[in-house]
């Protein structure tokens, strides 16, 4: 099967300069780093004869576009590439009428056949080696060297620059995605709930400080009238722009399932189920806890979530680590979830995270809990808003993490 490929986008999507030359040297066609290399438009250089495009300065040596020919009538009379290494073709100044500019090239001519067996078209990769010429330390390394030497040193340097414009477009590229990712991630994690809390509820969003790793860490508060309320948080496998939409639809739904089945065990059952035909969202963690205000107790269920933190008045903080099942989907049959509940005072503290808050990629997970634990034992009497803050610098993660980090605070 033959592909249909745009060979005009894909020559214009190149960062190497590229122009096509016919059998009588007229330029049939050039890229758009070829025009930003030269300092030319298209209708300078389409349709023009190549010396008569770009000629050789006047006062120069005709040794430049001598070689040049010499390169090109070698590609028509023997059907072979040939390659200029470290050549000076100066071309003319755009900004300077009658001016020129020094330039040095590594130029590689490549034959193109035609149907009878003969050159139809020369393809021109020229790459423009002009600062490597000038600098120093290319002039102490060519002293000694061979041409052939001169040439590899000209053709890495070209490749080098290559690669660091290439460089350049990934990191835009995902720092474009970061941005949409995050914004879109924001967004999702509104909380129209949160408002009938006042201020005994903070909810903390700090997105990954490495682009390829933002998003799918996610967290929710669901109001169950008339003395109960639902939180949750998780994470989701995988990360950029499909992490944050799979990440939506796993919040909305168990957001939407709670409130028909407040236990949260069921819940996350059902949620589970969901996963299953969903793309991505296998192996994706939560835990979701039910506060009962009037009985003062709190239900939980974790599907292979990190465990919350219940700080009590007196300073002492216990996991909330006794029903932990597998990961969302992870199951190839459904198992019921454990469930597991615990009273607590009135002034208690719960706070709720994932796993860019306390893991390490040089120590056990155990060394963040008891990190976490310490510092919420010290802080926990600080208004929750306030302790969200205090947590996420005393744990070093003010500014973000490699990981995602949602994080919630909850006065009891």
């Amino acid at each position: 099967m033959t592909a249909d490929i745009d060979f005009g986008a894909f020559f214009d999507a190149t960062p190497s300069p590229y122009l096509i030359l016919d059998t009588d040297l007229t330029i049939a066609y050039v890229n758009a780093a070829y025009l930003h290399t030269t300092r030319r438009t298209r209708d300078q250089l389409v349709g023009k004869f190549f010396f008569d495009a770009l000629p050789e300065r006047p006062d120069g040596s005709d040794e430049a576009e001598q070689n040049m020919k010499g390169s090109l009538h070698r590609v028509l009379e023997t059907g072979e590439p040939d390659t200029l290494v470290l050549q000076r073709y100066d071309i003319p100044a755009p900004d300077r009428p009658g001016g020129f500019e020094e330039r040095w090239w590594s130029s590689i001519h490549t034959p193109i056949a035609g149907a009878d067996g003969t050159v139809k078209w020369i393809v021109q990769r020229a790459e423009d080696v002009t600062d490597f010429v000038h600098s120093r330390r290319a002039r102490r390394l060519t002293e000694d060297f061979t041409e052939r030497e001169k040439g590899m040193a000209a053709e890495l340097y070209a490749r080098a620059g290559e690669l660091y414009r290439l460089n350049q477009e990934l990191r835009s590229a995902h720092a474009r995605e970061r941005q949409v990712a995050v914004t879109l991630q924001e967004a999702m994690l509104s909380v129209p709930d949160l408002d009938r809390h006042d201020d005994n509820i903070a909810v903390r969003y700090r997105p990954a400080t490495r682009s390829l790793n933002v998003c799918g860490d996610w967290y929710d508060v669901v109001d169950l009238p008339p003395d109960r309320y639902a939180a949750a948080v998780g994470d989701v496998v995988g990360h950029g722009l499909h992490a944050a939409a799979v990440m939506g639809m796993l919040r909305s739904a168990l957001s939407a399932v709670i409130r028909a089945i407040p236990s949260p065990a069921q819940a996350l059952e059902v949620l589970g189920l969901y996963a299953r035909s969903l793309d991505g969202a296998t192996a994706a963690t939560a835990v979701k806890v039910l506060i009962d205000t009037r009985s003062e107790l709190i239900i939980y269920s974790s599907a292979g979530h990190l465990p919350p933190v219940l700080r009590h008045s007196d300073g002492s903080c216990e996991l909330l680590d006794q029903a932990t099942d597998p990961p969302l989907g992870a199951r190839p049959h459904h198992v019921p979830r454990p469930q597991a509940g615990l009273s607590y005072t009135r002034g208690d503290t719960l706070v709720m995270y994932t796993d860019g808050l306390i893991e390490r990629r040089d120590e056990d997970i155990d060394v963040g809990l008891a990190r976490l634990s310490t510092a919420l034992a010290q802080e926990g009497a600080l208004p929750p808003a306030r302790l969200a803050d205090v947590l996420l610098d005393r744990l070093g993660v003010a500014g973000g993490a490699a990981d995602d980090i949602a994080l919630v605070v909850i006065r009891l």
